[in-house]
């Protein structure tokens, strides 16, 4: 549900979007053909939830509106995407910009007065955890309450403070919004939605909003919007019209991706070809543990093989004939893109 007007949903609008990951067709087209199966196995994309939190305005992290209310649901991300306007809009022209955000008046505004409210309710968090010091045990605790507050007292993110590791592991137990990962998300015009003006748009808006590069992706919702209703083929032709090679809603989860620090191995049998999600640094063991918790306990090894290896050679038995697939121990720190057979005991 989309609304011009704060409040248009009172929870939260919740979208499970698989990951789009066109390695998952090569390896069921090679696990057919091994198989020697009459059609395609079923595809598991790993997928991303998002979460749409409407209806934040000023005042919110003082309980203003439904503000406390969103601002819990916040907590609950594990990254947030701010989403700014960032093409004319014919009701900020007209002095009716209120209507779109209780005292928005341009893009600028609109990213600051969230930032600040998610610092306020930072900083009252903190404020708490002050009153509390005979509570803490050690301290480090204490001087990350500290740094903290001298921090957002001053108008900056929890993300941005310098912690040592024993603070910042504390200042996990906080839940602080300020100190989540940020993904700026620029919403652009159809007109505008073309390489130049993109990497143009981005530039601006990273010295406007004094942001990283890094941090900003541009993506245009009409398009989006657009985008959503044709197959997969009329997507690409659609975006290669464009000049575009991916969707911003691939492009936007690929940020997620690397901002959170996550990679994806892939599985493939005659039941199904899945892709799971896993955090960088992950030992094969514990990446064994996403398919089933028993697989933790009763690992014995795995068998691995690149993704690139495996398409080249054609398939499982051809990667064993020419040595591309090994095993591995509990320890190996599994890759983007290895496609694993877990050997697992009883």
């Amino acid at each position: 549900q989309v609304g011009n007007y704060p409040f248009t949903t009172i929870e939260p609008n919740v979208g499970i979007v698989p990951v789009p990951d066109q390695r998952l067709e090569k390896l069921a087209q090679i696990t057919k053909e091994e198989e020697k199966m009459g059609s395609l196995p079923p595809l598991k994309p790993a997928t991303v939830e998002f979460v749409d939190i409407a209806g934040l305005v000023k005042g919110a992290s003082e309980g203003a509106g439904l503000g406390n209310k969103f601002l819990s649901h916040i907590r609950e991300v594990q990254i947030i995407t701010h989403v700014v306007r960032a093409f004319a809009d014919p009701l900020a022209s007209s002095g009716q910009a209120p209507i779109l955000r209780e005292g928005a008046v341009d893009p600028k505004t609109d990213y600051e007065t969230i930032e600040m409210e998610l610092m306020l309710a930072d900083l009252a968090a903190v404020q708490l955890q002050q009153s509390k010091m005979k509570r803490f045990q050690n301290q480090s605790e204490k001087d990350a309450v500290d740094k903290l507050f001298k921090a957002l007292s001053a108008g900056i993110p929890a993300r941005d403070v310098p912690l040592t590791e024993e603070e910042a592991a504390f200042a996990k137990t906080l839940f602080l919004l300020s100190g989540k990962l940020e993904i700026v998300v620029l919403n652009v015009s159809e007109a505008d939605y073309t390489p130049a003006v993109i990497a143009k748009v981005m530039q601006d808006y990273s010295g406007m909003l004094n942001i990283s590069l890094e941090n900003i992706i541009v993506i245009c919702a009409k398009v989006e919007s657009e985008l959503s209703e044709l197959s997969l083929e009329e997507q690409k032709e659609y975006l290669a019209d464009l000049g575009l090679e991916a969707s911003g809603l691939e492009r936007l989860i690929q940020k997620a991706y690397e901002q959170l620090g996550l990679l994806s191995f892939l599985t493939c049998g005659e039941k199904e070809v899945r892709a799971w999600t896993i955090k960088k640094g992950t030992n094969a063991q514990n990446a064994a543990g996403t398919i089933h918790n028993d697989f933790i306990k009763h690992f014995i090894k795995a068998e691995v093989v690149s993704f690139q290896d495996f398409i080249s050679v054609g398939g499982w038995k051809k990667a064993r004939e020419k040595g591309k697939a090994r095993f591995e121990g509990k320890e190996y720190i599994v890759k983007d893109g290895d496609v694993i057979e877990f050997k697992i005991g009883q």
